[in-house]
């Protein structure tokens, strides 16, 4: 098997804006407040003894609040001139829709102004943008109107995409109205351990349907403004498997791999040229009666070698997940893949034998044009409120001087991406 990705693969990392930025007003920020102590008492239900001794920083409130977070948005310059040097030729991230409409119609033109800063500052740098248009952050204003909930909010986004859209038309090829919707229905909708912390499926079913239609929407729009732009959605993608050959957990696994995976591509097939694929673990699915009327699904990992979120390192997996998403005959671009790490263990050898498998399924024909590795920076991790403690930056922030430092991880990264194949 060749060694060598394509000519002009695209070579990067990605962050969103909540998680790097630093002080936000959306409604992750109250959520947050309002949530911390909670969710610190309840770290030691939550997370195994090791996890607990190796990170004694979650059982503290200030974990959960997101604060200055990174201090990106005021260094930004810095951290591209260290994406550049680490050898990227893309970078992906997202534009801060409460920083650009903080009230209902109200457009501000300093931070427009700040983001064509930042689009200028990767383009001097030979970067690349992919611009995620929204990564789960609402305007205060929107959440108070319901969220994704509200019929409207898919409406309110357009005029904001339509904004940004046109503001940026110069700077921007690649944009992704959404990160990740169909794992913000679930966490944010069903299970309601994010925000807007609803734990309904009338109202996971509305949200769902809302995101379909704004990003079928913003499609047009985007198409409009120019025909050579090319739009995508990323989804989140496990690798889907029984835990074990009895009937019912092959059926169960099916059942969830169509709810999962199937029904998101069959709904967004129409309105992307590209799909953005996030893949870190496996899921084994252990179907037991009982729990709730339509049984429970438990993720049994196989634990060989694990993330400090004890997320199972399995490398074969993006494999299975790219071949799935392939069916669907759109581009490919792994928009995420990462493992948390602080002593940056595992993170060299993650990369490369995933990698690996990224070469097999382009030696199989799918058609794989870039990937980003998660993340740029260590950050503030937002999913289900985990905060600073998951370390998953190729470059180590010290959270109190905020000094940045690449890890040994990015060194290996960047031979990688010099060779643009694997040795």
């Amino acid at each position: 098997m060749n060694n060598k990705f394509p000519k002009g693969f695209l070579w990067g990392a990605a962050t969103s804006a909540h998680q790097v930025e630093g002080s936000t007003q959306n409604d992750w920020t109250q959520w947050e407040k309002d949530n911390a102590e909670r969710i610190a008492m309840g770290a030691q239900d939550k997370w195994e003894k090791w996890q607990q001794e190796k990170f004694p920083e979650m059982f503290t409130a200030e974990n959960y609040i997101s604060g200055n977070a990174c201090d990106h948005y005021n260094r930004f310059e810095e951290d591209f001139d260290l994406a550049k040097s680490g050898g990227h030729n893309a970078h992906r991230f997202s534009i801060e829709w409460s920083r650009i409409e903080p009230e209902e119609g109200i457009f501000d033109e300093k931070e427009i102004e700040h983001y064509r800063k930042v689009l200028v500052a990767l383009r001097e740098r030979g970067l690349e943008p992919f611009v995620t248009m929204w990564h789960w952050t609402n305007p205060v204003w929107i959440g108070e109107i319901g969220a994704w909930e509200n019929n409207d909010t898919a409406k309110y986004f357009l005029r904001y995409a339509e904004r940004i859209c046109n503001e940026y038309k110069d700077l921007v090829k690649f944009w992704m109205p959404f990160n990740e919707p169909g794992s913000e229905v679930s966490l944010g909708y069903l299970f309601g351990n994010q925000p807007p912390g609803r734990k309904s499926k009338l109202g996971a079913n509305a949200a769902f349907k809302n995101l379909m239609q704004a990003q079928k929407d913003t499609y047009k729009l985007v198409k409009s403004v120019s025909s050579d732009f090319q739009v995508g959605c990323s989804h989140f993608m496990f690798d889907i498997k029984p835990y074990n050959n009895l009937p019912w957990n092959i059926v169960a696994a099916k059942l969830m791999d169509y709810f999962a995976n199937y029904r998101f591509f069959k709904a967004f097939n129409g309105s992307c040229d590209f799909f953005g694929i996030q893949y870190y673990q496996p899921f084994h699915v252990n179907f037991k009666l009982g729990g709730t009327f339509f049984g429970l699904f438990e993720n049994k990992k196989i634990i060989k070698k694990q993330s400090d979120l004890g997320w199972q390192i399995f490398p074969e997996g993006i494999y299975n997940v790219l071949k799935k998403a392939a069916k669907n005959g759109k581009p490919i671009y792994i928009t995420e893949n990462g493992l948390a790490d602080s002593t940056d263990r595992y993170r060299a050898e993650f990369i490369k034998e995933h990698l690996k498998y990224v070469q097999k399924a382009i030696a199989d024909g799918v058609d794989i044009r870039g990937y980003f590795h998660w993340s740029l920076m260590d950050n503030f991790e937002f999913v289900e409120m985990r905060g600073f403690w998951p370390r998953f930056g190729l470059i180590e922030i010290d959270y109190k001087t905020l000094e940045r430092k690449p890890r040994p991880s990015f060194y290996a990264y960047k031979e990688i991406i010099e060779r643009n194949g694997l040795g």
